[in-house]
């Protein structure tokens, strides 16, 4: 394994019959991020994911995670592991407390553990029903319990599928908080995501499509390949009018066709923003409009993600 990596994996392909479900995936995860795995439902994440923690063993393709094929962890190679599951796997006749007290003893945890077991179903929002049956749980809180329990051996690397899938909207956010804080104690985190907009929290995002991993870019860097881009939104006074249009197109830093927002509001695509704000203020000068906004836009990933999309299957 190279230096610093944590993942690396080099034409990685799984085969179910004659169905693949991960075809020649290239990968190298550097230590201490937090990477983001996004694409639609049944695009081959949760089958990569089950690959790289040792469930799947690859058709072909090299793999190794912590330095070593999954094939081969020892049981303190797992014990360096977390991995969230979709499913709710922990014992239904067992009380919240139960199970994440059996959690930490299955990973060997130290018996004077409370102070940690409280803490952190305090983060889940479930220390008041810690004597709650895991089975009287709602799929919300099973899923809080879950993590919970993942977490409880404070794993070097943690494989989360979609841990914020049934949360609300305020929870998600005081989980993301979180696995910055975790990010910030030298644990990795490797998280896929159904909310395409979680993707601004990471470091590094994965795009996935039909088995194929398409990208990893930073967040920024998905934004500029979806866009061919930086996006720069110009608000003037007066009418931009065609013939304004005409001529920003033609500037040589611009690329493609202006977006009209209102008639006197226009989205342009430049190769650099940092560079291409003073040109076009210079411009709006010489053209004589007043300029009252002039700012590089972040389009929402929601957008960023169907255009990437939209791409790969024209290019199809």
């Amino acid at each position: 394994m190279l230096s610093g990596n944590v993942v690396e994996a080099q034409d990685l392909t799984k085969k179910f019959g004659d169905d693949i479900a991960v075809r020649s995936l290239n990968m190298q995860l550097p230590r201490g991020v937090i990477f983001g795995f996004v694409g639609p439902s049944g695009c081959g994440k949760t089958t990569t994911v089950r690959l790289l923690t040792g469930f799947y063993k690859p058709t072909s393709g090299i793999l190794n995670v912590l330095g070593t094929p999954p094939a081969d962890f020892s049981k303190s190679d797992r014990e360096k592991i977390g991995y969230l599951t979709q499913q709710f796997v922990l014992y239904p006749n067992l009380t919240v407390w139960e199970n994440l007290n059996f959690a930490a003893s299955f990973y060997g945890v130290s018996l004077f553990r409370w102070g940690r077991l409280n803490k952190l179903l305090d983060f889940v929002e479930l220390k008041g029903d810690k004597n709650k049956l895991a089975r009287d749980l709602s799929g919300g809180m099973k899923r809080r319990l879950s993590l919970a329990a993942t977490l409880v051996h404070k794993p070097e690397l943690l494989f989360l599928d979609e841990p914020t899938a049934g949360i609300d909207p305020i929870l998600r956010r005081k989980f993301w908080d979180y696995f910055k804080e975790l990010q910030a104690e030298d644990h990795t985190l490797f998280i896929t995501t159904q909310y395409v907009g979680e993707a601004a929290f990471c470091d590094l995002v994965g795009v996935m499509y039909k088995g194929r991993l398409l990208m990893i870019e930073t967040p920024d860097g998905l934004r500029r390949k979806a866009y061919g881009g930086d996006v720069i939104g110009i608000r003037t006074n007066e009418d931009i009018s065609s013939e304004h249009r005409h001529q920003l197109e033609g500037l040589p830093f611009v690329r493609g066709k202006v977006k009209i927002v209102s008639d006197q509001e226009v989205d342009v695509i430049v190769d650099d923003a940092s560079i291409a704000v003073a040109v076009l203020l210079e411009w709006s000068q010489a053209q004589k409009l007043t300029v009252e906004m002039m700012e590089k836009k972040s389009p929402p990933f929601d957008d960023v993600f169907v255009r990437l999309i939209e791409m790969e299957i024209a290019n199809d």
